[in-house]
């Protein structure tokens, strides 16, 4: 092969020529006339096949695609193209099946403990000795350092106070002893931005008598005659005779005679709170708005209270007597009747159906799901309690708030077993618990059962399945002020129940830093100097580092927070359960005790268990930390044991532990990709 080159034009590089091997020859222009000269390269064919075929970087267009056809860099290109293909048809498969696989997160009314305040009594603010909302804003770091992040805030409607604040002025408004409305949104913004959710209460039943609708049903206005419950009374010798039997949960007659419209209305509590007409429905349109206007302003959900009396029968017959042989002319107590007419009537969860459908309007949004409680206690009748739940296909409240621990007549394992699964045995499949071992409603625990066991009550409340919640004060173990000390002006109140409204105690300083005015509307428990939480943040064995290291258990400890509860041994001293989550082998197992000092043989009663079993938890932290032995354990009277092991035989596996177990939010844990599924 020849290849010609043009001596003036030099050697031309098309890209493949790496080296020269020649060099150009000197002319002279001035003596010759300037001729194309031709010299003749031996080149090997091969060699120049080798070099063009052979790619470089920077490469033009033109070139790149000389090489991109070969089948070396096609089958590479198109191997590549197709193994990416099917990495991404397999990362969307597995995010799939994940998803499908893995369990409803909890929500947030689930994962976190509910705080209960009772805004009169936990922080005053402009030293008028009762507390209000910017108390409570104040105080929100305190929630916090509880491990808590939801808070529910008992009634501050305005109102006349008459019944501690439960029968409203206006739906509207803020009662001006706690606040403006301006406070309100201040405080709402505040809890929001500390992660925090919040729960107000709802009392739908009925309003003061002093409110707007009142005044105008009386006097017969317009589409507000029939807002309430009226009917005809009979008079006689002077005095007025009921339209028939029905007793106020206060005692003595509900109906009482209105002199302006010369008619009885109705009331299932005090006189000063008539019952409103839910069988018409402008009263209930009047609550959904109340209920948007709220919800509206930011609120994250209600607690409905005194649900189960919104209807009564229409027929007005006589209520049964307990005791059928006694004077009906005797009967003056709410106990001496049966509530046959005036409780649980037919159409009451339709509406309650209805306010679950508002809730869920504004529930739509992302990450604002609003909660729905209701606050009835039936006490005796757990099945009506669990009809608030609703059905499998309609929803009403996420779940009745439980008072069985409250309600409890004694004090002891058998009873606290007894209380436990009455709930978890009656509870509808799928549905979630929560507990409280303290109320507005009931005395304090240490007043109720005693100061040596509010550590193993709080124990109890934040290692049972389920959202507990707790009372204010009941973290640092307050107790009820003495009976005497509620002054005069209280005494046509629910005077039974403010013992347990004292201030919160936050130092030892006067009126124990709830307020830097002169008086408190209630006094100060005189322990303050000892309970309060400035000093008990301080102490490592006190309640409230004990509460706050079992709300870190709880949170943070996979089998505390959903997994199943199984019962191991009740007795009149002890109670014993576990907490455990498949496809985890670390257990917990609660040893409480309600009664006098104990020793059980826990080896005998779970044959699998390890010889031996760390004190993860105690209500006396000295013991915290240690190794003991699980064929015999003793615990005195009060004490509390959270013992943590590791098995592969988890109890709800056992036979002998069948029907023993529950669990609410079924899920199982996969070491291997670190994650929760449900189809265990």
């Amino acid at each position: 092969l020849t290849m010609e080159l043009s001596e003036k034009g030099g050697v031309e590089n098309n890209g493949f020529v790496q080296n020269e091997a020649f060099e150009d020859e000197e002319t002279d222009t001035s003596s010759q006339e300037e001729m194309p000269k031709t010299c003749s390269v031996d080149v090997d064919p091969v060699a120049v096949e080798e070099t063009v075929l052979k790619p470089y970087a920077g490469m033009p267009k033109e070139v790149l695609l000389k090489f991109s056809s070969q089948a070396r860099y096609r089958i590479t290109r198109e191997i590549f193209f197709w193994l990416i293909i099917a990495a991404s048809v397999g990362l969307v498969c597995a995010t799939i099946a994940i998803i499908a696989l893995s369990p409803k997160c909890l929500d947030w009314w689930q994962a976190s403990p509910i705080y209960q305040i009772y805004p009169r009594s936990f922080k005053d603010s402009n030293m008028d000795g009762n507390g209000d909302l910017k108390g409570i804003q104040e105080k929100l770091d305190h929630i916090t350092y509880l491990n808590v992040k939801t808070i529910w805030i008992t009634s501050f409607f305005k109102s006349p106070l008459q019944d501690l604040g439960y029968g409203a002025e206006d739906f509207y408004d803020i009662d001006p002893i706690f606040g403006s409305m301006g406070d309100f949104e201040n405080l709402i913004a505040a809890i929001h931005d500390k992660g925090l959710k919040v729960i107000m209460d709802l009392i739908p039943n009925h309003t003061s008598d002093k409110h707007q609708w009142f005044q105008l049903s009386r006097n017969r206005t317009g589409k507000y005659t029939d807002y309430y419950i009226w009917q005809d009374c009979m008079q006689a010798a002077g005095s007025v005779i009921p339209p028939n039997n029905w007793v106020s949960v206060f005692g003595n007659s509900s109906w009482q005679f209105d002199e302006v419209r010369r008619q009885c209305y109705f009331h299932q509590f005090g006189k000063e709170q008539p019952d409103l007409n839910f069988r018409n429905p402008d009263v209930q349109q009047e609550i959904h708005d109340i209920m948007k206007f709220w919800l509206g302003k930011g609120v994250d959900g209600f607690s409905f209270g005194s649900v189960k009396f919104l209807l009564e029968a229409k027929h007005l017959r006589d209520e049964p007597p307990v005791n059928k042989s006694q004077n009906g002319e005797s009967i003056t107590a709410y106990s001496q009747l049966y509530h046959d007419y005036t409780t649980t009537q037919v159409g009451l969860h339709d509406i309650v159906r209805s306010f679950r459908h508002t809730m869920d309007e504004f529930s739509r949004e992302p990450g604002r799901y609003r909660f729905m409680g209701s606050d009835d206690d039936e006490k005796e009748d757990i099945e009506a309690t669990m009809m608030y739940y609703g059905t499998p296909f309609i929803q009403e409240a996420d779940f009745p708030f439980n008072f069985n621990l409250i309600n409890m007549k004694n004090l002891s394992g058998n009873s606290i077993f007894e209380a436990v699964d009455l709930w978890m045995k009656n509870m509808p499949a799928g549905k979630w618990p929560n507990w409280a071992v303290g109320s507005p409603n009931a005395a304090r625990i240490s007043t109720r059962v005693g100061k040596e066991y509010v550590n193993v009550m709080n124990m109890l409340l934040l290692t049972l399945p389920g959202t507990p919640v707790t009372y204010y004060g009941e973290e640092i173990g307050m107790e009820n002020i003495a009976s005497e000390n509620v002054s005069e002006e209280h005494v046509n109140s629910v005077v039974a129940t403010l013992p347990g409204k004292s201030p919160m105690q936050w130092d030892g300083k006067v009126n124990a830093g709830f307020t830097e005015g002169n008086s408190s509307w209630l006094p100060v428990n005189s322990d303050y100097q000892s309970v309060n939480v400035e000093m008990q943040r301080t102490w490592s064995n006190s309640t409230l580092s004990l509460y706050r290291a079992l709300t870190s258990l709880r949170n943070n400890e996979l089998a505390m927070n959903r997994g199943w509860m199984c019962y191991i041994w009740n007795d009149s001293n002890v109670f014993v359960y576990v907490r455990e989550l498949d496809g985890l082998d670390t257990v917990f197992m609660m040893v409480l005790n309600f009664g006098q000092e104990s020793t059980i043989e826990l080896k005998a009663i779970v044959p699998n268990l390890p010889s031996e079993a760390v004190v993860r938890l105690s209500t006396h932290s000295s013991n915290t930390g240690k190794v003991i032995i699980t064929q015999l354990i003793t615990t005195e009277m009060g004490e509390g044991l959270v013992l943590e092991y590791k098995t592969k035989q988890p109890v709800h596996t056992m036979e002998a532990f069948q029907g023993k177990c529950f669990v609410a939010e079924k899920a199982c844990y996969s070491k291997a990709l670190n994650l929760l599924y449900k189809n265990c």
